[in-house]
């Protein structure tokens, strides 16, 4: 039940972060392996990367790639928060009085992480591959032609194999690693701290949501450098033995945009990210909380 409640979770949260989500692929893939100054900026900013993909490629387009991205958040949070959830509740992450303990439950954090980005690599792999899809005009990135999830899922089996749903998956590792490892250990250690405070009744809504909001700040600042290469990775396109068009695997990929793109290339997006992950925590978090107390009180009756 803990996976489940984990998983229903953040799909609530996605239905309103997609968009986000799409503008940030769109700004992290703009400019790939390209010098500054020496390509078009379709988006300039997150404000304006909304209007431009509104404009051109319809309101509709801010949701592309959202059923994909509803079964992610299912199964990669599903298993994440869960497998966090299980690890709290046989104290492997709290002293023996019951207080979590951060260093415990950050490794906890990037465990849980570790087996979500496994358990929902191929789901990210074609959201990627569908949010990045974009009239000719503002297109950046490779352009895959899926026309759906199962359209997705059957042309990348057939071309590359099974093997091939799993293609960038060192990158999500790692990004989900980094940021599940700082997002459930900082939102841990805060809500002990918010409820000790005395500021809201332990059973406010509060508790989690100011609890959330720090590590939403966290993660960003931690999880955006590992997203911009994760995005690279999954939407590279292949050649004819399956391999990568433009990167080998993670430490090629992080070489290549250093090298060509500077060290700011590693927080393209930043804005996006922002707006995306800051709600997107706080709105996963709160749920996650909320439907564990509901199934709680709904089980004790």
């Amino acid at each position: 039940m803990d996976f489940l409640l984990g998983g229903v979770a953040c799909c609530g949260a996605c239905l309103f972060s997609n968009p986000l989500e799409v503008v940030k692929t769109r700004m992290q893939l703009q400019g790939e392996l390209k010098a500054k100054g020496t390509y078009h900026r379709h988006y300039r900013n997150v404000f304006h990367a909304f209007y431009t993909i509104g404009k051109v490629d319809g309101l509709l387009a801010l949701q592309k790639g959202l059923i994909s991205a509803l079964w992610y958040q299912l199964f990669m949070n599903g298993v994440r928060l869960g497998t966090y959830q299980t690890l709290a509740d046989i104290g492997l992450t709290k002293d023996k009085d019951g207080k979590p303990i951060w260093h415990r439950s950050l490794i906890a954090g990037a465990v849980s992480g570790c087996c979500g980005a496994m358990v929902g690599s191929p789901f990210y792999l074609v959201k990627t591959h569908l949010q990045a899809q974009a009239n000719t005009a503002i297109a950046v990135g490779h352009q895959h032609t899926h026309h759906g999830l199962r359209d997705a899922f059957i042309g990348i089996i057939r071309t590359e194999g099974i093997s091939g749903m799993w293609r960038g998956v060192t990158g999500a590792m790692a990004r989900v690693m980094v940021g599940s490892a700082v997002q459930l250990s900082t939102f841990s250690t805060s809500k002990e701290y918010v409820k000790q405070s005395k500021v809201f009744r332990d059973d406010s809504i509060m508790v989690p949501f100011t609890a959330s909001m720090v590590g939403g700040v966290v993660v960003v600042c931690f999880m955006t450098p590992f997203d911009v290469i994760s995005t690279r990775l999954y939407n590279q396109g292949v050649d004819a033995n399956g391999r990568g068009m433009y990167y080998r695997g993670f430490l090629d990929c992080f070489y290549k945009i250093f090298r060509n793109e500077g060290v700011l290339a590693f927080y393209k997006g930043w804005s996006a990210s922002w707006f995306r992950l800051a709600p997107h925590t706080v709105l996963s978090l709160v749920f996650w909380d909320q439907t564990k107390a509901f199934y709680k009180n709904f089980k004790s009756n």
